[in-house]
């Protein structure tokens, strides 16, 4: 089985525009970066250039828009362009901005998706990483009428909900069953606005870059004619009108729940602020920047507290990948040295075991007699040994390499192991394999608790 890979651009992207809500130029550059980068942003208008991570513990304000801030450094309006590089698959990107706001461009997301495109993306070695939400995750605020919950599935998916008490707007639903369909489902939705909501944000200072091209400004209906005048005042337009759609002169919907699908790809923009892929689905009521974004928070704090558990759920009544038998055809130990009785997951990067540990075991007869516990060196061993599975499944002739340890580091022991145990090896490649060095992160656990932890090194080596 085949694991997604990370992604990150082909070459550098650029951008020039006004921020929606400061007015001011900026211009933007978007740059590959390495694996388990993420995506970063680059104030480089700023002395020493400082970065910071698009993480949900860095959001700051979400008044209008997200804005993210680290050691005194500030990025605003970030859930646009983030949601692009998501929804197009990038996962590593560091974004070069001389300006504390990104361009608006349209209102949307499109001209991002469209230079995402042209600029092609490259797959890089390192496995994407997922979170699997496990429970429902709520967030919900009674005073904006806010719920934002995401439940376990298998895949990522929003349905969402918005109805704010407009005759123009009614009652507008949008989904997304796929990732996938972002760029030609959501990216080219525009942001709006409610035309009494306009004096006040001016008022705070804000949309200083706002322009009926990058807006779709809603009016409600009985509009007067002293309401359009300010109106024309605001935007400095001598032609402003309200046509029977109920929006301000001749914009068009690009689709008839764009408001809705706008809503969408703010919610995509901020949930990618849990630095990593989600599998869940996303039921959504009235979402903002707000709520978006704590729940973000919540997400995260759930990833660290299951940092310590397992990845891999294991069900003894499934077939495993490797039986014993497919075990001994691949590793040269034998009972009672052979310490994995089975596979039950494997790709080119990970492995997942099994040992059952019984009072059958050799070792309990002297360590201890009176209180029998699996020693740590064979623990270790095992891992090593499934390790070996790892390096050596992939090559057309495994029975004739063998693999030797080079190095043990960093070697925690966390629990005891005792008969009734059932042990769960999980390893992962920390560097791609070079001339034959192998380099893994290993752990084992019993249940949910991890026991052993260590670093290996091992050498394959041709036996004949």
């Amino acid at each position: 089985m085949a694991s997604e890979k990370q992604r990150t651009l082909s070459q550098p992207i650029q951008f020039k525009g006004m921020g929606l809500h400061t007015g001011k130029i900026a211009e933007m550059t978007v740059e590959p970066a390495q694996e388990h980068f993420g995506i970063r942003f680059q104030r480089t208008d700023l002395d020493g250039q400082p970065m910071i991570e698009a993480l949900a513990e860095n959001v700051t304000d979400t008044s209008r828009g997200t804005t993210l801030s680290k050691s005194g450094a500030s990025v605003s309006t970030v859930e646009h362009i983030v949601a692009a590089l998501w929804g197009c698959g990038i996962d590593n990107a560091l974004i070069k901005i001389d300006a504390p706001e990104m361009p608006i461009m349209d209102g949307s997301a499109r001209e991002y998706v469209e230079k995402i495109a042209e600029a092609g993306i490259v797959e890089q070695t390192a496995d994407r990483v997922y979170y699997d939400i496990s429970e429902k995750i709520a967030f919900s605020n009674p005073q904006s009428g806010t719920q934002i919950v995401i439940y376990p599935d298998d895949h990522f998916s929003v349905n969402l909900n918005i109805d704010y008490g407009s005759e123009v707007l009614g009652n507008q639903y949008a989904k997304l069953d796929d990732i996938a369909e972002f760029p030609t489902e959501i990216a080219a939705c525009r942001t709006f606005v409610f035309a009494h909501e306009l004096e006040p944000l001016l008022e705070k200072n804000l949309i200083k870059g706002g322009d009926l091209d990058n807006a779709i400004v809603i009016v409600e209906p009985f509009v007067t004619a002293q309401e359009i005048e300010r109106l024309a005042g605001v935007f400095h337009k001598s032609d402003i009108r309200v046509m029977p759609n109920g929006l301000l002169n001749n914009l068009q919907m690009r689709f008839p729940n764009e408001p809705a699908r706008h809503k969408l790809l703010d919610l995509i923009g901020d949930l990618a602020l849990v630095g990593q892929r989600i599998n869940g689905k996303v039921i959504a009521y009235k979402p903002g920047h707000y709520g978006n974004t704590e729940l973000a928070k919540l997400i995260r704090k759930n990833i660290k507290r299951d940092a310590g558990k397992p990845w891999f759920k294991y069900d003894p009544t499934k077939a495993p990948v490797y039986d014993i038998n497919r075990i001994k055809g691949l590793l040269p130990h034998r009972p009672p040295f052979l310490l994995v009785d089975k596979i039950i997951y494997i790709d080119s990067q990970k492995v997942v075991g099994i040992k059952n540990v019984t009072m059958n075991e050799p070792f309990f007869v002297g360590h201890f007699p009176e209180e029998p516990v699996m020693p740590g060196v064979l623990t270790v061993e095992a891992m090593g040994q499934c390790g070996g599975i790892l390096a050596l499944h992939n090559l057309p002739d495994p029975e004739n390499y063998s693999t030797y340890f080079m190095k043990i580091d960093s070697v925690k022991f966390r629990g005891k192991v005792v008969p009734g145990d059932t042990l769960q090896f999980e390893l992962r490649l920390s560097e791609p394999v070079r001339r034959g060095i192998v380099k893994m992160e290993a752990k084992a656990y019993v249940g949910d608790q991890l026991a052993v932890e260590a670093e290996l090194m091992a050498q394959v080596a041709k036996t004949k």
